[in-house]
């Protein structure tokens, strides 16, 4: 072996060492990026699905509880849900006009079968720190509007 094949060889390993310390580094933020555009393209149909609902009926959901904040983990108990409902003096009517349902779906919930979605058991537990005056006077808010 010469030195020109040497030098030329050794001149290789460091020219592509050099181009795949580069290149991790442009890999590494290309990951992130795209993670970030595939969060940004979730929060986007999540906004778009959220105005074509309010557009469908506008006002409806009277305690609905918008935010931010990861959701936590929400469980749904039927009897809760009845106990509740008992314990604020409501009809079922009344407890789905505050919900943003019908009368039918808070019968159905309580009897176990259907569950209500994310957004309305957000808002049930919303509720779960009220009392009888305060959701007697969303009803009335709702009644005036």
């Amino acid at each position: 072996m010469n030195i020109a094949t040497v030098l030329k060889n050794e001149i290789s390993r460091v020219a592509r060492k050099e181009v795949r310390s580069e290149t991790q580094q442009l890999k590494k933020s290309v990951v992130h990026y795209r993670t970030e555009i595939a969060a940004l393209k979730r929060r986007l149909a999540e906004l778009e699905r959220a105005i074509k609902r309010d557009r469908k009926a506008p006002g409806k959901p009277a305690l609905a509880a918008q935010s931010t904040e990861k959701p936590q983990r929400m469980t749904f108990s039927a009897s809760g849900l009845a106990a509740q409902r008992k314990k604020l003096g409501l009809s079922a009517n009344e407890l789905g006009a505050l919900v943003g349902v019908t009368g039918q779906s808070i019968y159905k919930w309580e009897q176990g079968k259907a569950k209500p979605r994310a957004a309305q058991l957000m808002t049930l537990r919303a509720m779960r720190g009220l009392g009888k005056k305060a959701v007697a006077a969303k009803l009335a808010e709702l009644s005036a509007g």
